[in-house]
Parts: structure tokens; sequence; C-alpha cells
């Protein structure tokens, strides 16, 4: 089995509680419209729960991408080339992982996710199935600093981050990620990234708000880990899920809908509802083909290939980080 060495940079209370977490279900919720973080819905119970999405048959973004590593992976290999340390931001279950790993020949990988047990579980599983890859999982969150393991401090670098996670960020948040990993990345660095394409509404909205409940259970579960975590009495019996498009922001929204008026305790604060109030809990922006390359340039990634021969239309697209100029 490969090396295994994992990290932790996770800053928690003593309670054990993620420090950031509570911070932001406190300003969250004591602001108008209400919102939290789309990434506190990944505990255990909602990475699991997430995995059942990209299972069912409405969600076609893993279905999508996983096609389009299958079908061009030789194209992968040639246009990456060995030898790189692969960093995957959001790795999850990194089950679209061992088909990048198997067409290009890496020389490490390092799965960074803010779900510690989970990021765990998975590497470890990755690596037996490897020999030799040497494996270094990160526990952090992505968005925020992560200090890479100095074992691939001289390796060239691909950034992989897949299944259009940068869809939950706004614009300028999008931006901002993107800037900082192609610096910690460094020169001569590539990025792998899926995009959504925007398309039809209903097969969107179908996506997020599947018949069988699973997304529903999942933007849930974020109510649940209040409580569980954070000594919460949120009646999440009286919350239902809504997804709907906004055509203006080109993307889905998730939110938590208040069924009647009430109050709940979080971490010793009082917090009130009104009657159809909402927790905004996600976005899914969706990118066209010029839209998606501008956020990438804003971000210092150059556009040097994109695969999005698919349908439902998605996109996977590979980018050079591009040299820093004192004057364009």
């Amino acid at each position: 089995m490969a090396v295994v060495r994992s990290l932790r940079q996770v800053d928690a209370d003593h309670a054990g509680v993620d420090i950031a977490f509570r911070a932001d279900v406190r300003a969250g919720l004591s602001q108008t419209p209400k919102a939290i973080p789309a990434r506190w819905f990944y505990d255990a119970t909602g990475s699991a729960l997430f995995e059942d999405i990209t299972a069912l048959p409405e969600y076609y973004p893993t279905r999508s991408e996983t096609d389009l590593l299958i079908r061009h992976a030789a194209d992968l290999a040639a246009a990456i080339g060995p030898g790189r340390a692969v960093v995957e931001l959001g790795s999850g279950s990194s089950a679209k992982t061992p088909l990048l790993l198997a067409a290009i020949a890496p020389a490490a990988y390092v799965p960074v996710d803010i779900s510690g047990d989970f990021l765990r579980d998975s590497a470890r599983a990755l690596a037996a199935r490897f020999a030799g890859l040497p494996v270094y999982p990160v526990e952090a969150d992505f968005t925020q600093r992560v200090e890479l393991p100095g074992e691939i401090a001289d390796l060239p670098k691909l950034g992989f981050f897949p299944g259009s996670t940068i869809g939950n960020m706004v614009a300028r948040t999008a931006v901002d990620l993107l800037r900082h990993w192609r610096g910690a990345l460094g020169d001569g660095s590539l990025l792998l990234i899926g995009i959504d394409r925007i398309k039809d509404v209903g097969v969107l909205e179908r996506a997020y708000d599947d018949p069988a409940g699973v997304t529903a259970a999942f933007n849930l579960n974020l109510l649940e880990r209040i409580n569980r975590e954070l000594g919460g009495d949120i009646p999440v019996e009286n919350f239902t899920h809504r997804a709907v498009w906004d055509d203006v922001h080109a993307r889905i929204e998730m939110h938590l809908v208040a069924a009647c008026a009430m109050d709940f305790t979080i971490d010793g604060h009082r917090y009130h509802m009104a009657a159809g109030e909402t927790i905004h809990s996600e976005n899914s922006h969706k990118y066209g083909a010029r839209d998606a390359n501008l956020l990438l340039r804003a971000g210092g990634w150059t556009p040097v290939a994109t695969w999005d021969d698919t349908d439902p239309a998605f996109a996977l697209i590979l980018a050079a980080a591009t040299a820093f100029r004192s004057a364009p």
C-alpha cells in the first residue's frame, strides 16, 4: 500500500467544534436574509448523503463529468503529462479521482477536504488501489489558506477541482479562491476544473430537488448538524427544502423554508424566524463557455483545453497558471 500521512488544519474549540462553523452559523442567522455557507453541509452524514445524491438519475453532473474523464483519458494524459502531484480540492469520496490518476501517472496525490473521517477513509481506499502512490490527505477547508505537504514542494502540480464545486461560490469568492490556489500551486502548475453549463430550467431544478427527497435530507441535515454540534433546539420538522432557478444570477438556489413562525436557541443565542422566511444554504452557479473562461482568467489561470461534448452539458477545462505581468 502507498504511504498515507494525514495532516489536520482545522481549528477546533474545547468542545471539538470547528471554530469557523460556530462563527458562520451565528453570523448567518443574525443577518437578513439568513444564510449559512454551503461548505458546512459536509459533516460525515452530509458527505454520505451527497454521495447518494450523485447516484440519483436526476443528478446529471457526476455522470457527465465521469463520462468526460473516461472518454478523454488519452487527451488528458497528453495535455497534463506524468509526474505531477495531484491536489484535489473538496475531494469527498474521491470517486472520480481514480479515472484521472490512472490516466496521467502522477507522482503523488493530496486530497483536501473538510470532512476528516470521510477524507481518511477515502484516502485509505485509494492508497490501497494505487500501490506505490504517495497519498497525503489534508483535513482542511480548501476555501481558506491550506499548507500543502512538504513532500510535494518540489513537484510540478495539478489542481483537480471537479463537480462544478466552483459554482457554489459567488463570482468574487470564486475569483479569490482561484487566485489563492494559483499562488499555492505555483508557477508551471495546471488546473483541471469541472464546470456545469447553463441548461433547461426543468433539468436543473430536478437535479437539486429530486422526487426521492435525498437532496432535501442533505439540506435539512445542515440544521441537524447545528443541533448536534452547537447544542441547538431547531425544530427541523418545521422546515422544508426549496430549490429554484435564479436567472439573473444564472444559479440554482437552495433554501430551508420555515413552515411557521418559530423561535429556537443555538449555542445560547436566541433566534426568530417568521413563517415563509428562509435560510439560504447553497448556490450552484452555471456558466457559459465565455463566462467560465473569463472567470478562470480573472483568477490567474489561462484555459488551454476544454472537453464538453456530453449531454446534459458539462465541461472539463484544463488551465495553466498565468505568468505574472507588471502590465498588460
